[in-house]
């Protein structure tokens, strides 16, 4: 007998009423999926959200959750909409469906919903935003697409999220910081209290030089705080040495999952690095000799 579940989250629940629709856990058979039932779905039929929000997707926590994946399966389903037959859009759970891929599943349960290209937006956004794992300035960018591109008030926006209207708008004036600044609050270098101390400063290079002391020196928020009320309209010359920035090559998703793939295999951690012109090393970790001869074995077999 189907069952009524309510499990899209307050936010969505804001934009799409209360779930009351009947969901099916029967597997799908071809041409019968329809709107509001659960159905395991190829992952070959199913092409990414165009409006996904989320900036990045970090490698190693894909992998624990494709390790997780592959013993324990797929807990909760994505959500997904239908364009034609045998085709399906993602709206929420790229990080499961990912990661599904790299557990090397075929079929992945998927929740079908009936979304306009705004209200796919619109429920990407939300569902990203109540996550807990954004960084500040992912959540920011999330706050600013809902208002431009769903034409939404502040106000608005803060309801659909289920937020004070001072939450929305102090996270809205991150991005009124240097990019330098806003993506090492993304990267953790800085704190959102740091940030917002650096807001009052007029000038973006004394925002920048405070910000290098920042991450050099460990300043605490009450020092910055107290750093932007007395140079809110001087020139501030950092302290810190400037150090060569170095661009990192990220390795391509196929390659990625080559080297997922050969560590589960050998069971060992591996590295593997690439220059923009494919040369590189490859690492295999191992803790003795017999581990040493145990990976030479599987490598020969």
């Amino acid at each position: 007998m189907p069952k009524k579940r309510g499990s899209l989250g307050r936010g969505l629940s804001a934009i799409l009423g209360d779930n009351t629709i009947e969901i099916s856990t029967e597997i799908r058979e071809e041409g019968t999926a329809r709107v509001g039932q659960i159905y395991e779905i190829a992952i070959s039929e199913i092409e990414t959200n165009p409006f996904q929000p989320r900036i990045e997707f970090n490698q190693e926590k894909l992998y624990e959750l494709a390790a997780s994946i592959e013993q324990l399966g797929i807990i909760q389903p994505i959500t997904v909409r239908k364009l034609q037959e045998n085709k399906y859009q993602l709206i929420s759970g790229e990080r499961r469906y990912r990661a599904s891929q790299l557990a090397e599943l075929n079929k992945i349960p998927c929740f079908i919903r009936i979304a306009n290209d705004q209200e796919m937006l619109e429920m990407a956004l939300v569902e990203n935003i109540q996550r807990e794992d954004l960084n500040p300035i992912e959540v920011a960018l999330s706050y600013q697409r809902l208002i431009d591109e769903v034409k939404l008030t502040q106000e608005e926006c803060s309801e659909r999220v289920g937020k004070n209207r001072s939450t929305v708008t102090n996270f809205l004036r991150l991005l009124k910081l240097p990019s330098e600044i806003q993506k090492g609050l993304s990267n953790g270098k800085i704190s959102t209290g740091h940030a917002r101390a650096l807001i009052s400063v007029q000038n973006s290079d004394t925002q920048i030089n405070i910000y290098h002391d920042i991450v050099a020196n460990g300043y605490s928020v009450r020092e910055v705080e107290q750093l932007a009320k007395d140079f809110v309209d001087k020139e501030y010359k950092r302290t810190s040495k400037k150090k060569a920035i170095r661009t990192p090559n990220i390795l391509p998703f196929q390659q990625q999952k080559m080297a997922h793939d050969l560590s589960r295999n050998l069971d060992k951690e591996i590295e593997l690095k690439r220059n923009k012109k494919g040369k590189g090393k490859l690492i295999i970790y191992f803790d003795n000799d017999a581990d040493l001869a145990k990976i030479f074995e599987i490598i020969n077999t």
